[in-house]
């Protein structure tokens, strides 16, 4: 099986062709880093999608210990990069919050295309593994494609379904559906919602109903909100989803499509503009390429060379 830092470094190979392809040429041209050399190197991040904030920080801590006369060549510029960029995304970093005292309930949300239910449906995958018993909610109900296809991982992972028509009140399937997980006895609740981006006051109205219905069920939850976004749009999909998490009151994020895209920086734009924790990321399409965010596997993937 191959290690967590395998899995990185193949999910993120484009990006990290791109930045070394960029910076190694930075390296051999530079013989003394003056200003231009830094301007140039912050550049170079920003067209890998690390988002203007975070590569300037990552470019004044470098510059800070080079004229420190702590970086000497190439290899210490590159350390220094990967041991930055680790720190920006250290700095919200945790993991998922379980419900240690009974059901877990997750609440997705998300635009259109940012991959909620195949995120849903992988981690559906994960849990059931591990022996924990999974309960998917289909509450994207206008929808007919979303439910099938939750239908589908249901299937393929031996999860229970909640689901309902197409137009039924989603609030009502998310009644129904903490209802079954309870009296199943299950230990997570995945529900997914519509992924809209008009309509926005439509869609907050429906999401406070859902949570107000599955609070009065379940005091507490939903105990995660999650924003899915699809890394490989870059800066497009983080000026998409601003609205929509200050709108939806997410707690933490999944990035998608790392693998298909050679801007993979996406995660240090995300942390300096959400301050939100990244939980998992899409790195291929088999459901084990669903991985658990990792800071130290994520910087060092980026900057890898073979």
């Amino acid at each position: 099986m191959a290690s967590l830092f395998a899995k990185f470094k193949s999910g993120l190979q484009k990006t990290a062709t791109a930045l070394t392809r960029g910076i190694t040429g930075l390296f051999t041209e530079v013989k003394v880093w003056d200003e231009e050399a830094f301007r140039n190197l912050e550049k170079t991040l920003i067209e890998a999608d690390l988002g203007p904030a975070a590569s300037k920080k990552i470019v004044d801590d470098l510059r800070n210990r080079y004229e420190l006369g702590e970086l000497k060549g190439s290899e210490d510029m590159i350390q220094a990069a990967v041991d930055s960029i680790t720190a920006i995304l250290r700095k919200d970093f945790r993991t998922l919050h379980f419900n240690e005292s009974g059901l877990t309930v997750i609440l997705f949300v998300g635009v259109n295309g940012s991959g909620k239910t195949t995120s849903i449906g992988k981690l559906a995958s994960l849990w059931q593994k591990e022996g924990k018993k999974v309960v998917l909610a289909a509450c994207d109900t206008f929808r007919a494609a979303a439910v099938e296809q939750l239908a589908l991982w249901a299937e393929r992972t031996g999860a229970s379904i909640v689901s309902a028509k197409q137009g039924a009140d989603p609030a009502a399937v998310a009644f129904d559906a903490v209802k079954s997980a309870l009296a199943k006895n299950a230990d997570i609740l995945l529900i997914d919602t519509a992924g809209r981006q008009q309509n926005k006051k439509s869609l907050m109205d429906e999401l406070s109903k859902m949570r107000r219905t599955i609070e009065k069920l379940l005091p507490g939850a939903p105990h995660e909100t999650i924003l899915t976004i699809d890394a490989s749009l870059g800066t497009n999909a983080l000026s998409q989803a601003r609205e929509f998490s200050s709108q939806t009151g997410a707690s933490a994020l999944i990035l998608t499509k790392l693998d298909g895209t050679g801007k993979g920086g996406a995660a240090c734009a995300v942390q300096e503009q959400f301050g939100l924790p990244v939980l998992f990321v899409g790195l291929g399409e088999a459901p084990d390429d669903l991985q658990e965010f990792s800071p130290e596997n994520y910087a060092r993937a980026i900057f890898s060379r073979d």
